[in-house]
């Protein structure tokens, strides 16, 4: 226990969502450090107030602000991720006068063009670049040289941008700014402020100091099961440590994921666990089924995807009864926020099938696998068209020609599907980068991670082992099968790339594999692995001797620098390699 507050000193800190530039440290992270995840919600918020049958936002000067808003906000949302943008632009450009203003009959076409011309500037691509130039033209001849002038104030300096971010953060209703939703003005106010705070994200986001060298994973053996089951009470030992009421967090302020992913890990644990043990899991598992909201969601105002995934498969073990509501109603909450008809997507669209953290418009592979997971748990019947929808998402996430048919023009790339088998965060895009073929198109890299979600997502979606998209994506992992590194990941530039993730990565391969129903693979050298001791000795040699906690410490990214964290990843691989 003499460790108990340095670990909790720690783990609030690791917590912390950002820290101040170095011209302010020293005060306490205000909501500045924020931006990013409370715009997430905002655009989530903009997006519920669009006409579904026109596409607009209200009339077109709102259109033409939100546009611009989900243009410039962190995540860059554009025409290809769905009708919340594309539906939004095709309004808007039907205002287009055959002069190439912009008018709503209302006298306002100098106005409307100077900010419609800067929304498609926003979003310009080949399909707009006629538009927007005649815009130009016809504000030239009005005597506007330069359509931004005006629109918003001039970016804050110093201390004075520190206090005008922390004023718009603290002035917010939620997720827009208004003092009432019913507010005809909110919509506008909230794109406007958007625009103002997205031009501050990356000055205030996270700054860190010198990286410590990389460690070496070092040499393992393979392990039995009274190995794993030292190690996972030692891991156990720590979370109940570092416990609040069942509740995990920074002192005092719980989060409702990390306290899921724990319970869960927890709950790896074979039973008898113990009496310390089981009321952790116990006091989780009630003030998680407290969270749930109306519309059956499990989560404190963000991430709602990933926590509510995650509470579900936490609550699916329990054998409490009352419990079976909960989940059921959480379930159907996750079926309605895949990206299908009912929210504006066709299956043409290169999201349709997918769901993302709920709190932004782009779904990912990490998100739906989630999902999917804790849809099965939850008994979703195997027949749900809900599957057959993500079967398309994930398709055009998997690098397999013959079955993703995404081509998405970036620039002056395009991008389009390799043939490796392996997988991308999601269609057109990978957390390992691009790599660029001889005729100048680029293809995702696949990566560790996703390619074992993938797998893991196709079984519980509904396909046969054999088929070929699984078996593609079953020979990367072959050929690619590594204890040591995330694979995939470009080191010729960053050697810590590969270590990112790392944890997660090992999560993933234990349930990829143990759905996929294999005790050994053979690896790129024709040797078969016995993976789960391979797994179970790599992750007890990674365990910290004094704490009994993991920690990535290659890698902070993903909240892998999080011991709590990475302690419940372990468990909870670790819990997949006794089955």
């Amino acid at each position: 226990m003499k460790h108990l507050h340095w670990i909790v000193a720690l783990v609030g800190l690791l917590l912390t969502p950002g820290t101040l530039p170095a011209s302010q440290q020293g005060e306490a992270p205000g909501p500045e450090t924020q931006i990013k995840d409370h715009l997430d919600g905002v655009v989530r918020w903009m997006r519920g107030q669009q006409d579904r049958a026109t596409g607009a936002y209200g009339d077109a000067t709102t259109t033409a602000w939100v546009l611009w808003a989900m243009g410039d906000s962190p995540r860059r949302y554009v025409a290809a991720d769905g009708f919340f943008v594309r539906g939004a632009l095709d309004y808007l450009l039907a205002q287009q006068q055959a002069d190439g203003s912009f008018s709503e009959g209302d006298g306002q076409e100098l106005a409307l063009t100077r900010l419609a011309a800067r929304a498609l500037f926003t979003h310009l691509d080949e399909s707009h670049t006629t538009a927007y130039g005649k815009a130009l033209v016809w504000l030239g001849k009005n005597g506007v040289s330069d359509p931004l002038e005006g629109l918003i104030e001039a970016t804050r300096e110093g201390d004075d941008a520190l206090r005008h971010v922390r004023r718009l953060m603290t002035q917010a209703n939620g997720n827009h700014w208004a003092k009432a939703e019913a507010d005809r003005s909110a919509l506008m106010t909230t794109a406007r402020h958007t625009v103002d705070l997205a031009r501050y994200e990356k000055r205030f986001r996270s700054s860190g100091g010198d990286e410590a060298p990389i460690v070496p994973l070092g040499p393992f053996t393979a392990a039995d099961r009274d190995r794993v089951l030292e190690s996972m009470h030692q891991g156990a030992r720590f979370l109940v440590q570092v416990a609040e009421n069942g509740k995990y967090g920074a002192p005092g302020q719980p989060d409702a994921g990390l306290t899921a992913m724990v319970i869960g890990g927890l709950q790896s644990l074979p039973e008898p666990r113990g009496e310390a043990v089981q009321k952790i899991i116990d006091e989780g598992l009630v003030w998680l089924a407290g969270l749930q909201k109306d519309d059956g969601s499990i989560h404190q105002g963000r991430l709602a995807n990933y926590t509510t995934s995650a509470a579900v498969l936490a609550l699916s073990k329990s054998p409490r009864a009352e419990y079976q509501a909960v989940v059921k109603k959480a379930q159907l909450f996750l079926v309605n926020l895949q990206a299908d008809e009912g929210e504006g997507y066709s299956e043409g669209d290169k999201y349709y099938g997918g769901i993302g953290y709920g709190g932004d418009e782009r779904p990912d592979l990490s998100n739906l696998q989630m999902a999917l997971g804790a849809l099965h748990a939850s008994g979703l019947p195997e027949d749900h068209e809900a599957y057959q929808r993500a079967i398309k998402f994930l398709e055009r996430c998997q690098n397999r020609s013959e079955s993703n048919d995404i081509s998405i023009v970036s620039g002056d790339v395009i991008i389009t599907s390799g043939n490796d088998g392996g997988a991308a965060y999601y269609p057109g895009n990978s957390k390992a980068g691009n790599i660029t073929l001889p005729d100048g198109k680029e293809v995702p890299r696949s990566y560790g991670s996703m390619t074992y979600a993938l797998l893991k997502s196709f079984i519980l979606a509904g396909l046969e082992r054999d088929d070929p998209r699984v078996q593609a994506a079953f020979e990367w992992i072959q050929k690619n099968y590594t204890l040591d590194i995330n694979p995939g990941f470009d080191t010729s530039r960053d050697p810590r790339a590969a270590y990112q993730g790392l944890f997660y990565y090992f999560l993933s391969m234990a349930k990829a594999l143990n759905v996929m129903g294999v005790e050994e693979i053979e690896d790129a050298e024709g040797k078969q692995r016995a993976w789960k001791r391979e797994l179970a000795g790599r992750l007890i040699a990674l365990q910290s001797k004094e704490s009994g906690s993991w920690v990535n410490r290659n890698s902070p990214r993903w909240w892998e620098g999080n011991p709590v964290l990475g302690t419940a990843y372990a468990l909870t691989a670790l819990g997949e390699t006794l089955r």
